[in-house]
């Protein structure tokens, strides 16, 4: 069943976020709003904090200032767990499975752990698990498939609790080539089936200008630049944030 929304502003907003580790400030003022069916993307270099602020969103550590609020209520005192609880989910860059646990049970406890989800048998569920070769390995245990499947099935894991927010940190990286269509067709489905919204943190740049109508440049602390992807990727701030002045034509063409 989809998921209803009557917020009817932006489902997910970031208010003036800073965080800060002692003298380290990682970004300071980071404002963004998550529109109700939109797929945000958030891209900037290495260390510009950008996982970081995925951390804060979902709760995983608390911000040094500024307020997260997610379909219109603040969620500051709110820790991780209640937050999944209410349908803010979010991925990992690493795989995060139970690994001495078949898929089936991997799928279940994430349902369990949450409090909320949807019946592995659901047809656009059941199809994802066999775009991603696990609907026939469901008695497999998570540490003995390879490494593009325990990532897939953590995605999956995130989205058998039907969320209503999903948070996606890097979800290609380690996939192959041809398993990096999967993402595609996962966003798909929780948009379309789940009536999700997605925020996006990833370095594969076709990835992000397929996926994203809208991203963020996140470097040096602030956001940089917004807007849609060819024309954000083409600004001379963004470029020289990846590449410098000399990777221009080639950021340009990512």
């Amino acid at each position: 069943m989809k998921n209803v929304t009557t917020h009817p502003g932006p489902m997910l907003q970031v208010l003036n976020v800073s965080k800060h580790f002692g003298g380290n400030k990682v970004f300071n003022d980071v404002s963004l709003a998550l529109e109700p069916g939109e797929v945000l993307g958030v891209i900037g270099p290495n260390g510009a904090g950008k996982t970081t602020l995925i951390n804060v969103v979902s709760g995983q550590i608390a911000p040094t200032s500024g307020q997260v609020m997610f379909g219109g209520e603040d969620v500051n005192p709110k820790p991780m767990h209640q937050r999944s609880a209410m349908g803010l989910v979010r991925t990992f860059q690493q795989t995060k499975t139970f690994k001495t646990a078949s898929v089936y049970d991997n799928l279940e406890r994430a349902k369990l752990f949450s409090g909320r989800g949807i019946a592995l048998e659901t047809p656009y569920f059941a199809e994802l698990l066999r775009d991603a070769g696990l609907l026939s390995r469901l008695d497999q245990l998570s540490d003995t498939l390879p490494y593009g499947m325990q990532k897939m099935l953590g995605l999956l894991m995130a989205l058998i609790t039907e969320p209503r927010v999903l948070l996606l940190d890097e979800p290609a990286a380690g996939l192959e080539t041809e398993e990096r269509h999967f993402i595609d067709r996962y966003v798909a489905t929780a948009m379309t089936e789940m009536s999700c919204c997605v925020l996006l943190v990833e370095h594969d740049m076709e990835l992000v200008k397929r996926l994203c109508p809208r991203i963020c440049v996140l470097d040096g602390g602030s956001l940089i630049a917004e807007g849609p992807p060819d024309e954000v990727l083409a600004r001379r701030e963004v470029i020289e944030a990846y590449l410098g002045t000399a990777g221009e034509e080639e950021v340009a063409h990512a």
